[in-house]
């Protein structure tokens, strides 16, 4: 058996700059891509020869910005909206510590909704699950066998974790992805494995590599 192993590199933007301490979602706030020895590490890490996406907001786009100007040879990122952070809705702007006092959220509950539920003008973290996991199949399907970075968000990298464990989306199963650490740069390795004589893309498994790496 012939197996091909497409490897996605996903990392998390850079710190945002101005939110406040509300909720920002998908509000299209600034990153701050000030700390030059952390983003030489992270471009050190990553492969040299790969396909470069980018989420099309602001701070995503900066982080990728910022991991070529440390001398990554990655070319510039296709951005892909697709890969956006979860929606929050009418929540967006909303101060965190009010939020979390009206709601009687507790630090045990790890994401500001349950997975199922669709905040006003927003979507469910299910929702998002549901608009990464294509995005990233099409994304696979087409640089078969290549290395893919993706600069993301928080929320993205659990969709894409939850897929590789097969979670139901459908399902609370879905919030097992929610006490990942995700750190602000971190690194995330997802392995697509498949036998191209045997289905390619449609029939491969996941594997997990490396979760949450940061420089030590």
């Amino acid at each position: 058996m012939s197996t091909t192993e497409t490897r996605w590199w996903w990392i998390r933007h850079a710190p945002v700059i101005g939110d406040e301490g509300r909720i920002y979602g998908q509000t299209d706030l600034h990153a701050d891509c000030s700390d030059d020895a952390l983003f030489a590490a992270v471009a050190d890490y990553l492969p040299n020869d790969a396909v470069h996406i980018s989420s099309d907001l602001n701070r995503t786009q900066q982080t990728a910005a910022a991991i070529l100007k440390a001398g990554s040879p990655l070319p510039e990122p296709t951005l892909d909206p697709a890969m956006r952070e979860q929606h929050f809705g009418d929540w967006q702007g909303e101060p965190r510590d009010e939020f979390a006092a009206r709601r009687n959220r507790t630090f045990r509950q790890m994401w500001l909704s349950a997975a199922q539920e669709r905040m006003p003008g927003g979507e469910s973290f299910a929702d998002v699950y549901a608009r990464v996991t294509p995005a990233v199949e099409r994304w696979n399907a087409d640089h078969l066998g290549k290395d893919i970075v993706c600069v993301a968000h928080g929320g993205t990298i659990r969709t894409a974790l939850a897929l590789a464990l097969s979670l139901d989306h459908t399902k609370p199963d879905l919030e097992k992805v929610f006490p990942f650490t995700i750190r602000n740069c971190s690194v995330t390795r997802i392995d697509h494995v498949c036998d191209p004589a045997d289905g390619g893309a449609e029939k491969g498994i996941w594997r997990v590599g490396v979760v949450n790496w940061l420089p030590s």
